[in-house]
C-alpha cells in the first residue's frame, strides 16, 4: 500500500508535507524527534516547510495512531513511529540520547504489582533517566 493511500485511508489527504514528513520518520537513524527537529532535518534537505505546520501535521499523525508522543525530561514533546510493539526507554540527560528497552521482567513485575493492589494496568510507560554509555566515557566514569 503507498504512503499517501495510506494516508487516505485515515482521513488525511496526502499533501506533500505530510508525505515529507513521514518520509523523514520512516528513514532518519534518529527514531525520536521533536518538531524542531523535523524542521531542522527538513531545511537541511532544502525542503521548507513551516514550523506551524510541522506542528499541525504531528498532532495529525499522533491523533491517527502513525505516530506517538513521549514527553522526556526536557518537556518537550518528542514523537516516533508507532509501529505496535511495546517498549520502553532510557534518556541520557546530558546528550539526550533515547535507546529503547523490552524487558519481560520488568513487565511481568508490573502486572503482579499491580494485581497485588487489586489493579489493572491500562496502559504505562517507563522512562529511565541517567547517563548513556558515551558520556560515561566522555566523563571518565566508566
Amino acid at each position: 500500500m503507498s504512503k499517501a493511500s495510506h494516508l487516505k485511508d485515515i482521513g488525511l489527504k496526502a499533501t506533500g508535507p505530510r508525505l515529507k514528513i513521514l518520509d523523514l520518520f520512516e528513514m532518519a537513524d534518529d527514531r525520536h524527534m521533536s518538531a524542531e527537529d523535523v524542521y531542522r532535518k527538513l531545511l537541511a534537505e532544502n525542503i521548507d516547510i513551516g514550523l506551524a505546520t510541522i506542528y499541525r501535521v504531528l498532532t495529525q499523525f499522533e491523533q491517527a495512531g502513525i505516530l506517538v508522543r513521549h514527553h522526556f525530561e526536557s518537556g518537550k514533546a518528542v514523537y516516533e513511529l508507532n509501529q505496535g510493539g511495546h517498549h520502553d526507554h532510557m534518556v541520557c540527560v546530558k546528550c539526550g540520547s533515547v535507546q529503547e528497552f523490552f524487558d519481560p521482567e520488568i513487565e511481568a513485575l508490573q502486572d503482579r504489582i499491580a494485581e497485588q493492589h487489586g489493579f489493572r494496568i491500562a496502559e504505562h510507560a517507563l522512562y529511565l533517566y541517567g547517563e548513556c554509555a558515551n558520556c560515561l566515557r566522555k566523563d571518565g566514569k566508566k
